[in-house]
């Protein structure tokens, strides 16, 4: 889903919620879930459009009605070496959908 199709499906009330997602080195991704399904924001080119910050992806979505917005981050379980599947989950965490300033 591009940024335009992004727009367009949360003006007609088709976004159930918006997740950021915390990857390492600071980069964040951005998917939409519509009727059970994640749909990855994607640039111009196709790729995953890459995000510096909450403060930068709430700038990308200024435009859209609010919706629920949280930020995600990986269990760390998944990061550390060595260490195999656990029953832990992401991190899910509701954050405001327009800026504090």
């Amino acid at each position: 889903m591009n940024v335009q199709e992004l727009t367009t499906h949360a003006h007609a009330g088709l976004i159930d919620e918006l997740n950021l997602i915390s990857l390492e080195g600071g980069i964040y991704l951005l998917e939409a879930r519509m009727h059970g399904k994640s749909h990855p924001l994607n640039d111009a080119s196709g790729h995953a459009m890459h995000l510096r910050s909450v403060e930068h992806a709430r700038d990308l979505l200024r435009q859209l009605p609010e919706v629920p917005f949280h930020l995600i981050h990986g269990s760390v379980h998944d990061e550390m070496c060595g260490l195999g599947d656990s029953a832990e989950e992401d991190l899910r965490v509701p954050i405001s959908f327009r800026s504090r300033h």
